[in-house]
Parts: C-alpha cells; structure tokens; sequence
C-alpha cells in the first residue's frame, strides 16, 4: 500500500469484494501486538463494505464519504469490484469538474 500511494485495499475472492483494508486497520494491528507477517487480513478488515455502482454521480458519492466519515468507497458492479475511489479521487474530480 505505502509503495503505490494507496490508503485502502479491497479485499477479494476471486473479484467478489470481502472487505476492504485501510492504513488505520493496519495500525491498529500493529499498535494491538499482532506479528502483520503472520496475520491474515481477514483478522483486521472491515467485512461487507458499503458499495456502489460505477453509475453512481460523483457529488453524491462526495456526499456520502463526508456524511459516514469514511475515506474510501468500493465501487462493484454485478458482484466484481471495479475499484475503489478515496476522498482525494472526488475532490480532483470536483475540482476539474469546475474548470
């Protein structure tokens, strides 16, 4: 996650979204005592996310992260995750929306 500038992973079978798994998740493993080499993320992800679809307007999913107070979104369509977009990929998307 730190290499590619990532806050979140979204955590799959096969694409089928389990969870999703976030620096703070990490931190919290790390400052509970778990050995992270040995710990699945299983152990610390939060389980059946929020989602939404692909469709879904770009201010209301801005809407929706400031009113639940979380920092990423998974977006899935028919079951697979696409892809999860944070706080910083919706406020570029305003802010080059009123350009």
């Amino acid at each position: 996650m730190a290499e590619r500038g990532h806050g979140s992973l979204g955590v799959v079978e096969g694409m089928k979204l389990l969870g999703l798994i976030t620096e703070r998740d990490l931190v919290k493993a790390a400052a509970s005592g778990a050995d992270l080499d040995a710990t699945p993320v299983l152990s610390y992800m939060s389980r059946d996310p929020d989602t939404f679809s692909p469709d879904f307007d770009v201010w209301e999913a801005s809407q929706w992260l400031a009113e639940s107070g979380y920092r990423h979104l998974p977006v899935v369509d028919n079951g697979s995750l696409l892809g999860i977009v944070s706080v910083r990929d919706l406020l570029v998307a305003l802010v080059e929306d009123e350009e």
